[in-house]
């Protein structure tokens, strides 16, 4: 009896027992095919462009790392050849008109690198100047992209200069 009463009482109060039309309420809606397309497309665009991003990020950090490689290797050579005698210096550019180009090899400390770096040492005499000599250091090597990288580095010996210096004065 309490339940039918309670079936009165609420028909009652419905807007179809009060004569307005029926209205459904719209339903939970999801996204559409055009909606979930266009997210998957902006998520792999970016994730797409973040990984080009860091690829190229490492590449440089490569090159920068294989450059200051390359300086340690040509300033650990100049160093060597800095302390030497002017004989040996000399030696290496036998004919002043003619630039000899040789290897010395790189430093046994930079063992970890040498397979994959190259020093060559290219001396001649300058013009008119026979107790200077011109040395330029040059490491070649191939970097992660393939591409064939190189650094030089330029310096005058004097007969009388450093190693004068060092062992004659001191």
């Amino acid at each position: 009896m309490q339940a039918a009463a309670f079936r009165a009482s609420r028909c009652a109060r419905s807007p179809t027992a009060l004569g307005s039309p029926t209205r459904r309420r719209p339903l939970a809606a999801g996204f559409t095919i055009v909606e979930v397309m266009m997210g998957v497309f902006i998520m792999a665009f970016s994730i797409a462009t973040s990984i080009t991003t860091m690829q190229r990020g490492f590449m440089s950090l490569d090159s920068a790392r294989n450059i200051s490689l390359a300086s340690q290797i040509m300033q650990s050579e100049i160093e060597k050849m800095r302390l030497k005698d002017w004989s040996v210096v000399s030696g290496y550019a036998p004919d002043p008109a003619t630039p000899t180009t040789t290897e010395p090899g790189i430093d046994p400390a930079f063992v970890s690198v040498s397979s994959r770096f190259r020093l060559v040492r290219t001396t001649s005499t300058p013009t008119g100047q026979t107790d200077v000599r011109k040395i330029v250091l040059t490491v070649t090597w191939t970097g992660a992209d393939g591409r064939t990288m190189s650094r030089s580095y330029t310096t005058y010996y004097g007969r009388y200069g450093l190693w004068d210096y060092y062992y004659n004065s001191v």
